[in-house]
């Protein structure tokens, strides 16, 4: 069981200055339910090599947000039973297969601050165990023995892998708008975040009114997220992203802090965009200029003004639930998000 709400105060968990941290606290029980699970089913008799990909993610850190979501959802909601350690533990294998399939996609070389598994081992054992842990997850969501719970699960899988697609078409093409851009992270980012949280609803068997709330937070939490990691991408540190600057731009992805300034730009501006992102012709210097464009039309701050606004939509969402703790930690994991770039 858990520790008892009312033996951690609101002062103690202040001493964490984050509230994933504090969640992390509040809820330690049932995450280490969580990884005791995790580490159960990532096992393989027959393929030894699957557990030490997944260990290699897994254990590498990372905040755990969308497990954490799925826990706080079901307590926030009255839940005293085991199977939300079974749903946190199944985000957790969706998002860890979502992670090893991108890397391959993206051709990328560092994950967490570590060598990324394709580059650890090959691409075709990050696909092959990523299809793995998707198939693991499947079978956490049947223990649960709710249909609607597999549904959801089974409904935001699909909506990532389609997010995953339209971003291939769309990540390199000029003509992306931002609703395009919405529509790419509401898929790739927001739809598992809002499974995690709407499932910690269903489990508990809440009103109709609070499951809408969880999964209108956890939509707005996931939008503002990725928002803030695009964003952090042209002005972050490599340290806190575990990976370097610049290298959605090296990889001539279109996000929304680009997307606003090629649709300001002048004929000459338009023409280095086109060059740099849908032809893939990148010179030294190349990137300073584009900050310097990205600067000159304000566009890294009306981004970072759209990720407030997402997180602003995340909190009010939220209090529609009722008053608690964990309540209070939730709205503050919503300013937290774009602290980041504060």
């Amino acid at each position: 069981m858990s520790r008892d709400l009312k033996d951690i105060t609101m002062e103690n968990v202040a001493i964490e200055r984050k509230p994933h941290d504090a969640l992390a606290l509040l809820l330690g029980t049932e995450m280490a339910a969580v990884d005791g699970l995790i580490r159960d089913r990532m096992a393989s008799d027959n393929a030894p090599r699957i557990p030490q990909v997944t260990a290699h993610l897994v254990e590498a850190g990372g905040k755990r947000l969308r497990p954490l979501l799925t826990l706080a959802a079901a307590k926030l909601c009255g839940y005293d039973g085991p199977y939300h350690v079974h749903l946190a533990a199944t985000v957790e294998f969706i998002h860890t297969a979502t992670l090893l399939h991108d890397d391959v996609v993206d051709e990328s070389a560092q994950r967490r601050g570590r060598p990324t598994a394709n580059l650890m081992w090959d691409n075709k054992t990050s696909v092959l165990v990523g299809d793995y842990l998707f198939s693991r997850s499947f079978q956490l969501m049947v223990e649960t023995g709710s249909l609607r719970v597999l549904d959801i699960l089974a409904n935001a899988s699909a909506t990532i892998a389609e997010g995953e697609v339209l971003q291939l078409t769309a990540a390199q093409d000029l003509a992306t708008n931002e609703a395009i851009y919405l529509q790419v992270v509401r898929g790739k980012t927001a739809a598992l975040f809002a499974a995690a949280t709407e499932v910690g609803g269903v489990i508990a068997n809440a009103p109709e009114s609070e499951v809408a709330a969880l999964r209108d937070y956890g939509d707005a939490l996931g939008i503002s997220f990725q928002i803030v990691d695009d964003l952090l991408d042209y002005g972050g540190s490599s340290a806190s992203m575990g990976k370097n600057t610049g290298d959605d731009f090296r990889e001539r992805k279109l996000t929304l802090p680009v997307i606003k300034a090629v649709a300001l730009a002048d004929a000459n501006e338009r023409a280095f965009w086109s060059r740099v992102i849908e032809d893939g012709v990148q010179k030294d210097g190349d990137l300073e200029h584009a900050l310097g464009l990205l600067a000159k039309h304000g566009t890294l701050a009306a981004t970072k003004a759209d990720a407030l606004g997402w997180a602003e939509k995340a909190k009010a969402a939220i209090t529609r639930l009722p008053d608690t703790e964990i309540r209070a930690l939730l709205i503050g994991l919503a300013d937290y998000v774009v602290a980041r770039v504060v």
